[in-house]
């Protein structure tokens, strides 16, 4: 079984105006709302590829009953830690006359410590856990070094730990040792104080970072594509050129095909063409809708991979 765990899920309100106005009123042409999260993200996508997974995280009041209804509506298996305060809402603003969009993240709700630790229990009695994907900000009141535990927990039972997020969570993650981190560039250029554009400066930095301890860095470039670093693996995978919709969530699909090419037991360098290729379809949808099968599969054959 693969587990997705998200400690700061969020339901993301994305509307559409016009032209956003200052010091004006801005009439909302559409409105959508999405169960999101990076974790929940990733749960989503692997449901539509057909992969058989789990949501883990926490919720609260009626933001995230909202969520989690939202997702048994989309076949996602949940099994959620309810906590006393709100799920955070994401205000996603679509501005139609450009495509440009503005993104306004809540910093989450505040975690009892008892609240975080029956999510401990319940990841302590996983049944032989096949892959655990620990991904996304932590809400207010969590130390970053709960990653790590979470981590070293998970690899205690014999899973393969994915872990993408940024920050001081991703430098204390890093501790525990996760087989597979996926940064995108600026994440990554956070993590080791150096500002990197080229791809020969993310090659020599993913090498650096992967002899930490870490089995596989995933470095996601955009419309770059996805470099790999592997024990002795090295490639770049290029995805087609598309008309982008929309970029958020596609660093999370492309963790959830990296995932599910794992999962079916293919080679890493066809888990990596899947990453690219689930990433891209996300680009395609308006919103924060994910990655679709249809638009997958279609991207798979069109995904270029070099070796460096």
């Amino acid at each position: 079984m693969i587990y997705t765990v998200t400690l700061n899920p969020a339901l993301d309100r994305t509307v559409w105006v016009d032209k956003i106005q200052f010091d004006d009123a801005n009439r909302i042409e559409r409105e959508e709302r999405y169960a999101g999260g990076k974790g929940i993200d990733v749960s989503k996508v692997l449901t539509t590829l057909g992969a058989e997974n789990q949501a883990l995280g926490l919720i609260g009041g009626f933001a995230g009953e909202e969520l989690e209804g939202r997702l048994v509506n989309e076949g996602v298996n949940c099994d959620f830690t309810r906590i006393a305060d709100e799920t955070r809402t994401n205000i996603i603003v679509n501005e139609i006359s450009s495509g440009k969009q503005v993104v306004f993240s809540d910093r989450g709700p505040n975690v009892k410590p008892y609240e975080l630790m029956q999510i401990v229990h319940k990841l302590e009695k996983l049944d032989k856990p096949d892959m655990v994907v620990i991904s996304g900000s932590l809400p207010f009141g969590i130390h970053p070094e709960i990653y790590r535990r979470l981590i070293e927990m998970a690899k205690g039972k014999g899973a393969r730990v994915i872990l993408d997020t940024d920050g001081e969570a991703l430098r204390a993650g890093i501790q525990g040792l996760p087989d597979i981190i996926k940064p995108n560039v600026h994440e990554l250029s956070r993590l080791v104080d150096e500002e990197l554009k080229e791809i020969d400066e993310i090659a020599r930095v993913t090498q650096r970072v992967r002899e930490k301890g870490i089995g596989i860095v995933l470095v996601s470039m955009g419309a770059g594509g996805i470099l790999l670093a592997g024990e002795k693996e090295r490639y770049l995978a290029s995805p087609p050129a598309v008309t982008v919709k929309n970029t958020i969530g596609a660093g999370d699909s492309a963790v959830a095909g990296f995932v599910y090419g794992l999962a079916t037991n293919k080679p890493i360098k066809e888990a990596l063409i899947y990453a690219v290729a689930a990433g891209t379809a996300t680009t395609l949808r308006d919103g924060t809708a994910l990655c679709q099968r249809e638009d997958f599969l279609h991207l798979v054959p069109e995904i270029t991979v070099q070796t460096l």
